[in-house]
């Protein structure tokens, strides 16, 4: 029996359509195939292995509900590419949830009116950790949230030197609890952060949990460079690390030594 992909929801404020909850296996494999590229119709129906009719009323469907929208080929007006008109906003899998330790469950249920405790990380930890028990993703808005936080720190911590601009980072992250930052400056940014207020917590879930930092980062560099970055976390708590480590690549060939 092949696995069920977990529900996935978009949402379309722009168009005054809201939120869409797409249960179908099949949207859900042309969704995740247009999260990263346009797509011409004889590409989605390859990859996809239905047939042309199949596909067809699918993405009519997804037309329909605001999910999708689509646009002529420049070259051949016969032909049309399809793109993501929502964002991607999360998923729920009602079918396999993660199970929390007890004893992690107790320490942050215990640990939140600690007087002695960070009692607003013990309530984002609490919060993420029953979600993830759950089996609800909201992972991309957590990014497109830190992205947005990023850009909006960023003429505080601005310096036109990456050194400065990275020490600055590190100060701000210490001084608001957030944890201890190190980086190192190549080619590819790498950012290693110790006592992570995100994930510190957390179940292991053999996968990166901090995509709040993630989002933050993104935002920085993004103002930083005045282009868009890739940032990606390569090491995490909830993946057995000691250490969260993110790299952060502009994404040109220029290089920062």
């Amino acid at each position: 029996m092949s696995e069920q992909k977990p529900i996935q929801i978009f949402s379309n404020f722009n168009d005054n359509i809201g939120v869409n909850v797409v249960k179908s296996p099949v949207k859900l494999t042309i969704l995740e195939m247009l999260r990263d590229r346009d797509m011409e119709f004889d590409e989605i129906v390859s990859n996809t292995g239905k047939s042309k009719s199949t596909v067809s009323v699918h993405l009519k469907s997804l037309r329909e509900n605001g999910i999708i929208s689509y646009r002529v080929h420049p070259v051949d007006n016969r032909k049309k590419i399809f793109y993501l008109n929502s964002k991607y906003i999360g998923s729920v899998n009602i079918t396999e949830p993660k199970e929390i330790e007890e004893t992690q469950s107790d320490y942050l249920i215990k640990h939140i009116v600690d007087e002695d405790a960070e009692f607003s990380t013990l309530l984002f930890h609490t919060l993420k950790a029953m979600l993830i028990q759950e089996g609800i993703n909201i992972d991309p808005i957590l990014q497109s949230t830190g992205n947005s936080i990023g850009k909006s720190i960023f003429d505080k911590l601005y310096d036109d030197d990456l050194d400065v601009f990275m020490e600055n980072i590190a100060e701000f992250w210490q001084r608001k609890g957030l944890g201890r930052i190190t980086y190192k400056i190549g080619q590819i940014i790498k950012i290693t952060t110790y006592d992570c207020f995100e994930c510190g917590l957390l179940p292991k879930t053999g996968k990166p949990a901090c995509f709040l930092d993630t989002g933050i980062f993104e935002g920085l560099f993004t103002e930083f460079f005045n282009l868009p970055v890739s940032v990606i976390e390569t090491q995490c708590y909830t993946m057995g690390d000691e250490k969260c480590v993110f790299e952060v690549e502009p994404l040109n060939t220029k290089s920062y030594n």
